[in-house]
């Protein structure tokens, strides 16, 4: 499956951002879909994950209340609403698919990555 993240951009702490990321190739349907994101200098972390069907998901600590993850299997896309955002959520935030449609939260549970979109927030 090949996956396409788009939506970042500049935006002012406490403002709004969608991500977005669609996938093409495979069936999208059966998989676990999550976003992860590195800030410079700072490793890969977990954003949030999605079930494929999207009855489950599950956030960071960092991010709960304030992110939405959500899907439409019938647009093969995966979003992420960012609201509330802080100058520490700047990063480039990566879209990653499960074959095993489970809820992985580290990095290596995912097979498939999309290029990245970059997030900055200024204070």
């Amino acid at each position: 499956v090949q996956l396409q993240a788009s939506g970042g951009g500049l935006v002012q702490a406490g403002g709004s951002l969608r991500l977005s990321c669609a996938a093409s190739g495979r069936t999208f349907s059966g998989y676990g879909m999550g976003w992860f994101r590195q800030a410079p200098g700072k490793e890969r972390e977990f954003v949030a994950v999605i079930s494929w069907d999207g009855g489950r998901t599950y956030y960071a600590d960092s991010v709960k209340g304030r992110f939405t993850i959500s899907r439409d299997n019938a647009k093969n896309t995966v979003y992420l609403q960012m609201n509330s955002l802080k100058p520490e959520d700047t990063a480039v935030y990566y879209c990653a698919a499960d074959r095993d449609g489970a809820m992985g939260v580290t990095i290596r549970k995912y097979e498939y990555w999309g290029q990245g979109t970059q997030v900055t927030v200024s204070s």
